[in-house]
């Protein structure tokens, strides 16, 4: 299965971390989207970015 990430908020004025976890995933910019496969370590990173992502499955 295969999960489409957009980032809904800009992660300025986010901690380092944050910051960090957001470009591992791709996301670069509000509104941009990455696709990728579901495994527990993407939704790690998703769980992390919680209030700033939306996630949808495609298959």
């Amino acid at each position: 299965m295969t999960l489409k990430i957009t980032m809904t908020r800009s992660y300025i004025g986010q901690k380092d971390k944050i910051k960090k976890i957001a470009r591992s995933l791709g996301l670069k910019r509000p509104n941009q989207f990455v696709l990728r496969k579901d495994t527990p370590y993407i939704k790690g990173m998703i769980k992390k970015l919680y209030y700033m992502v939306k996630v949808e499955e495609v298959e």
